[in-house]
């Protein structure tokens, strides 16, 4: 007779420190067991009667003797079988107890906290997983059902929500998909939750696969010959699967690191191939090592920005120094990693706050501004071929008052860049016309109320000629300048927003061809949309609800119905909230997603190249950031978090290594870096490379300096040994 072995287990069964096999016949009603030699051969088998048809079975102690007990699931009469052992290799006649329909597969562990062992076992022909309890002497209370997906095959127990409590995953192999079953360490469960996978889903394991100390999910999908990668998040859910090729119909699977890199590898049985394949891990599925450069000692970041400098067709960095009185920049490898950096005074105890990026003298190199709080100047760095730049001495100018702000943009469409500036001690803007190449000492001043805090442009007439829009936060306006189209504006229009307005954006809302604007109130928890009329003027707000303490807004297309949609970073609720645009200028009611940390900012960007919308924001209290994946219809997967340095403040998203995959820049305010994560096309980062930076870096910006190409950047390095409370944004065009 043909026995048909199936399941297959090992333990130590008497207690000789020698690993011995346990298998399953599922012919032939029984399991064999076989002893181990140290020298690895086994002693010829001894079989013991199950139920009919057993199939998978377990070890573990479940009278607590100390001695291995065996389990077995046996199909044919919908039981269990349990066999006490002796500690010598020998053991009990079984003990059986009801299973519930077509038992399949067993995993054991303790469900309800009081140290004894417990089982769960799938029922593939009535949608079930049976929980049986231990009383701890060898003996189990009668099984509870609950509902899975369909026909459930492998099980694995593990604790996804790290609260100390087991939970259940099943595989489902007619319907795709894994169910999540959360314990409350009671012995009970709560009702599943399903996760898609791939064809025909068998093999199950759990590791650790992106080192964030939750435990991620592996399943081989046998009908599309793939393995599929859900990483887990804290509250025991996960994100979709990340899939991974292999032989033909993949069956089986293990997790363990095979190449000593202390990164868990997968190894999977391909049954129809007869093949075994093995899939090494580097890092988060394809990442590389941290590469960390040493920060200078008072530097004191506050601006960084991204361009490339040198031509080389690779992005680069700029960063401005507060406390040393320099601006540095490092010049990019092309494959994500950056030199150490030049450095470039800006003048003793000039205190560089901010910059800016463009061609300024239209030489086809990218050239940098930069407001000095200390000596209350602008200062321009010519920039050369080579990545190098001129000294700035011939190109300074002086202030009444000390800098916050400076933007770029061509306002009088002569073909030069302009620049606008803000101050902190005064209610003036000051827009700096270009003259001579490379000179900006003729300025004008354009009245504004105290306290702006961010600065964007567009074109609010249908003039073709830039304007701008500014937030102030003590009068609780934004103030609308019209451009003139030879550098000077128009006398400002006011028009009332909420408490504190902090960030602004401008998009079409509406869908009629007209610039609108989008403000952040963040006293008042609200966000206020200003539809625009297209001759410049603008209707009284729409206040739309938000998180606590809105601070950034973004916006983007998140369901692709081509009606602009609005994303919020939240201050005060550890969430970002999406508000789906109608667009009609009107927003459906907020949706928040948890980020698990108060937010400063938040970027858009299609991270995984599926032409849908995705979300990062830094998280500043937990020194990470979130990437939320669109799913192209409004909502979004559960955050993936990647560690930052100390205080995440600010992100920008660009292609800083040229591979057309986004990356993701951020600067660390408290520990004065700059953090690069690299895209994989798959919606996943490389960790994090680290380089330095000023004191108190807030904000970056990201753009090509240098016309070679590669992106370069450039942040604000906000002040030296202070805590920031109403950051001030350095925006560049």
């Amino acid at each position: 007779m043909i026995t048909l072995p199936c399941g297959v287990a090992v333990g130590d069964l008497n207690n000789d420190s020698q690993l011995d096999i346990i298998i399953t016949n599922a012919n032939s009603h029984t399991v064999s067991v076989f002893l181990g030699y140290s020298n690895g051969s086994f002693a010829n088998q001894t079989t013991y009667s199950t139920g009919a048809y057993p199939f998978g079975l377990a070890v573990s102690d479940f009278n607590n003797d100390t001695r291995l007990d065996i389990i077995v699931a046996n199909r044919g009469n919908n039981t269990v079988s349990v066999l006490l052992g002796y500690g010598n290799g020998s053991f009990a006649n079984q003990a059986i107890y009801s299973a519930g329909i077509t038992p399949y597969y067993v995993a054991i562990g303790d469900f309800n906290n009081d140290t004894r062992q417990d089982i769960v076992v799938t029922n593939s022909d009535n949608n079930t997983v049976s929980v049986l309890l231990g009383y701890g002497n060898g003996s189990f209370a009668n099984r509870e059902a609950y509902s899975t997906g369909t026909y459930p095959d492998r099980v694995v127990v593990a604790d996804f929500n790290n609260d100390t409590c087991l939970d259940i995953v099943v595989t489902n192999f007619d319907d795709n998909t894994i169910s999540i079953l959360l314990g409350y360490g009671d012995g009970s469960f709560a009702m599943q939750k399903t996760y898609f996978t791939g064809d025909k889903p068998i093999g199950l394991a759990v590791g650790d696969f992106n080192n964030d100390t939750r435990l991620d999910i592996v399943v081989s999908n046998a009908g599309n010959n793939t393995i599929g990668v859900l990483l887990g998040y804290d509250n025991g859910s996960f994100a979709s699967q990340k899939t991974y090729s292999t032989g033909a119909y993949p069956y089986a699977l293990a997790v363990s690191d095979f190449n000593n890199d202390t990164w868990p590898d997968i190894v999977v049985a391909n049954r129809n191939d007869h093949t075994v394949g093995v899939l090494l891990h580097y890092d988060r599925g394809a990442m590389k090592n941290e590469i960390t450069f040493t920060p200078s000692v008072g530097a004191h970041l506050t601006c960084v920005a991204v361009s490339d400098f040198n031509n080389d067709s690779v992005l680069d960095i700029v960063i401005a120094n507060y406390g040393s009185n320099n601006l540095r920049v490092s010049l990019g490898y092309g494959n994500g990693t950056f030199g150490n950096g030049m450095i470039f005074s800006t003048g003793l105890k000039s205190q560089p706050y901010s910059v800016a990026i463009n061609d300024f003298n239209r030489d086809g190199q990218v050239d940098i501004a930069v407001v000095n709080r200390g000596t209350k100047s602008l200062s321009t760095f010519l920039g050369e071929r080579n990545g190098t730049f001129e000294s700035q001495t011939n190109y300074s100018t002086s202030f009444d008052f000390a800098p916050l702000v400076v933007g770029v943009g061509d306002f009088n469409s002569d073909g030069h860049s302009e620049i606008v500036v803000a101050y902190d001690d005064t209610d003036n803007l000051d827009v700096f016309v270009i003259y001579d190449i490379g000179d900006f000492s003729h300025r004008t001043t354009y009245s504004n109320d105290p306290g702006p805090t961010s600065v964007v442009f567009g074109d609010f007439n249908n003039d073709t000629r830039l304007d701008m829009v500014v937030t102030t936060i003590y009068y609780n306006n934004v103030i609308v300048y019209l451009g003139c189209g030879n550098g000077s504006f128009a006398n400002q229009t006011t028009y009332l927003v909420g408490n504190k307005p902090y960030s602004v954006a401008v998009g079409d809302f509406n869908n009629d061809a007209k610039s609108d604007i989008v403000v952040t109130n963040y006293l008042d928890n609200t966000v206020s949309v200003l539809l625009g009329y297209g001759n410049g003027s603008f209707a009284t707000q729409k206040i739309s609800s938000a998180g606590y303490y809105p601070y950034w807004v973004a916006i983007g297309d998140f369901n692709n119905d081509s009606r602009l949609d609005i994303v919020v970073a939240n201050n005060d609720s550890n969430c970002v909230t999406v508000f789906l645009g109608y667009g009609n200028g009107s927003f459906a009611s907020q949706v928040n997603y948890s980020t698990g940390s108060r937010s400063f900012s938040v970027a858009v960007g299609d991270f995984n190249n599926d032409s849908r919308l995705d979300i990062v924001v830094a998280n500043f209290d937990n020194d990470s950031i979130s990437v939320f994946l669109g799913y192209g219809n409004g909502s979004f997967e559960r955050q993936v978090k990647y560690s930052t340095g100390t205080t995440p403040t600010f992100v920008a998203v660009s292609d800083v290594n040229n591979d057309s995959r986004l990356d993701i820049v951020v600067t660390n305010r408290d520990n004065n870096t700059v953090s690069v994560f690299l895209g994989y096309d798959n919606g996943s980062f490389a960790n994090q490379m680290t380089y330095s930076a000023g004191f108190m870096p807030f904000y970056v910006a990201v753009g090509d300096l240098n016309n070679d190409t590669r992106l370069d950047i450039v942040t604000n390095n906000f002040r030296n040994n202070t805590t920031l409370s109403s950051p001030i944004m350095a925006l560049t065009m």
